[in-house]
């Protein structure tokens, strides 16, 4: 296999090196499902004769919306750009007017959904998209097309010369895969990303994996619409891993113990909801052993890479792995040899006590406009240090602007954003550096430090400037707060709109026999507010005088996606959650 230059090589590469039984493998009906390296090129070949049929021509669009992670996804990514066209990949929880907006935006002639649930939500707005020929969707639904469809029309190979003949013309820096972004303000942006962008980002990965080529697992579910876990799927391929679709986020435990996957990418979201449930299984725990987790935790949260901190601490760390982390590796499976964290902040204490736990999380940082990677934390070569994103993946170049912020230049950065020039030009400077709106700084060692948001940092009226990531990530290592979102721009102070952790007030409220009603009644309760008074004033400590948090208001709210609080990646929607609850910010500062 000549060396690989556009997505749509890397499984015939697998092909040709691999050659795996079960290279990707979804569950139906109870049942692990294997696709083998050579039925997946087959079928992708299916797809690829069957778009033709249908008319699709090179640079046409084609969306596919999907609930969960699933084989068929990756068919039809590889079938749809072998012929010269695009896939528009759509986040499933989105509103029906930004499906409407995407849609017409990318001007996708055909859609593939997963179910039901995606299919209503096309259906509702199909009229309003003119460019849209026809729906099929994975699951059997019997209201619309199936995508089985499309693989009978191109079982006839009569047209596999045309195949070959459009990959052919195929070059590295045409565009691959229109990626909209999930904005925290205003209507999503298309980000254009070539060929080379995610091939360059892929190479660049693979090194930074402790991969057992040909023989890995991988357990995938994070939503592959987003440019970081296909980039992973895409690294998983090329280096012959099998790649196991989790039936949903709920299950990904269970799923885990079932394959014992050797690695998988998350977000902090997520490893933070994993920490807080093992930790309050350790509160139920009685006498000696209660003293024991918690010893193993306390130690855990101590950790340096490399034996930093000295033979005696190895020696209580290697106590502690035996008769506590075991248990903790073994619910993910007891095999993993990396997770894989990006999309937004880690609390420095997550990563330590997973990587003392011997569960080795690596934090990366990228961004959808960067294909997405930029800097990744590895275990090997010194590569791990605690409180940065790791160092600088080759070829890739960035500059700390005056300001602080961080910018990005290299063969993965975006071609632009889809007929947006002007917003292109806005965040890619003269000289191809991208602005990534992220403040840090970089280490002698090359290791990136992500300090804050450019945007998001603010300044109260007595100019000072707040960072309120920074405070956010400590507050929310308080288990009675599940998302805090720190307010003050141009007011005397700081202070914070905060979302309990409702499921630990009600458990703690048992405890300590306090009656509590619905979610409304709890967050006016005064012995709840004044419990979380204590954990505000533990937290602030760690603060300048000018950025604590002077007062909070706590939200009835879980905030969620479908709610607007929070993007299909969970960062914060600022504006929107300040405009939800305008009533308690007006109250906070008397206006």
């Amino acid at each position: 296999m000549t060396q690989i230059t556009r997505l749509f090589d890397i499984p015939y590469h697998q092909l040709e090196k691999y050659n795996l039984e079960k290279s990707l493998i979804t569950k139906h009906n109870g049942e692990w499902v294997a696709t083998s390296t050579k039925a997946y090129v087959d079928k992708a070949n299916a797809i690829s004769r069957g778009l033709l049929r249908l008319g699709v021509q090179p640079n046409d669009k084609v969306a596919i919306i999907s609930m969960t992670n699933r084989t068929e996804w990756n068919i039809i990514d590889i079938g749809v750009l072998q012929i010269g066209a695009q896939d528009v990949p759509i986040y499933p929880t989105i509103s029906q007017e930004d499906y409407e907006y995407v849609l017409n935006h990318s001007e996708s002639k055909y859609c593939f959904v997963s179910c039901s649930e995606v299919l209503g939500k096309v259906e509702a707005i199909k009229d309003k998209v003119p460019s849209l020929k026809e729906v099929y969707s994975f699951d059997e639904l019997g209201t619309c097309k199936n995508w089985k469809e499309v693989l009978e029309l191109g079982a006839d190979e009569s047209n596999q010369q045309e195949v070959e003949k459009l990959k052919d013309a195929v070059k590295p820096t045409d565009l691959a895969t229109l990626i909209y972004t999930s904005g925290t303000t205003g209507r999503p942006k298309g980000v254009m990303l070539s060929h080379d962008n995610i091939v360059s980002n892929m190479n660049s990965c693979t090194k930074r994996l402790p991969i057992e080529l040909g023989v890995s697992k991988a357990l995938s579910f994070l939503p592959v619409c987003h440019i970081y876990e296909r980039m992973t799927l895409y690294v998983y391929q090329f280096a012959g891993v099998g790649i196991y679709f989790a039936e949903s986020l709920e299950k990904i435990g269970e799923n885990a113990q079932e394959i014992r996957p050797n690695m998988m990418t998350c977000v902090p979201r997520l490893l933070e909801k994993v920490y807080d449930k093992i930790i309050a299984k350790g509160t139920d725990l009685k006498g000696i052993k209660k003293k024991l987790f918690f010893w193993a935790v306390d130690l855990g949260l101590k950790y340096e890479p490399y034996r930093a901190n000295g033979w005696w601490y190895e020696f209580q760390l290697k106590i502690a792995r035996k008769l506590i982390f075991s248990k903790w590796q073994e619910a993910l499976g007891g095999e993993l040899d990396v997770i894989s964290s990006g999309s937004a902040a880690l609390q420095p204490r997550l990563a330590r006590v997973f990587n003392a736990a011997g569960l080795p999380v690596m934090e990366g940082y990228g961004l959808t406009e960067t294909s997405p990677v930029v800097s990744v934390n590895e275990e090997i070569n010194r590569g791990l240090k605690m409180g940065t994103v790791g160092r600088i993946i080759d070829g890739v170049e960035v500059k700390i602007a005056e300001d602080g912020e961080i910018l990005v230049k290299g063969p993965n950065v975006m071609q632009g954003y889809y007929k947006d020039q002007e917003k292109t030009d806005e965040v890619i400077n003269k000289d191809g550096y991208f602005h990534t709106g992220d403040i840090g700084e970089v280490d002698a060692d090359n290791f990136l430090k992500i300090t804050d948001r450019k945007k998001e940092m603010f300044k109260t009226s007595g100019g000072k400037y707040v960072a309120p990531q920074l405070l956010e990530n400590r507050f929310k290592q308080s288990r009675f707060i599940e998302q805090i979102m720190v307010v003050g721009e141009g007011e005397k102070m700081p202070a914070a709109l905060i979302q309990l952790n409702f499921e630990f007030i009600n458990d703690w409220a048992e405890r300590h026999d306090i009656a509590l009603g619905d979610k409304n009644e709890i967050v006016t309760n005064q012995i709840v507010i004044d419990r979380i008074q204590e954990e505000v004033d533990e937290a602030n400590i760690d603060f300048a005088k000018w950025e604590k948090v002077k007062q909070f208001r706590l939200t009835p709210d879980v905030w969620t996606i479908d709610g607007g609080h929070v993007t299909p990646t969970l960062k914060l929607r600022r504006k929107i959650i300040k405009e939800k609850y305008m009533t308690l910010y007006n109250d906070i500062y008397g206006h």
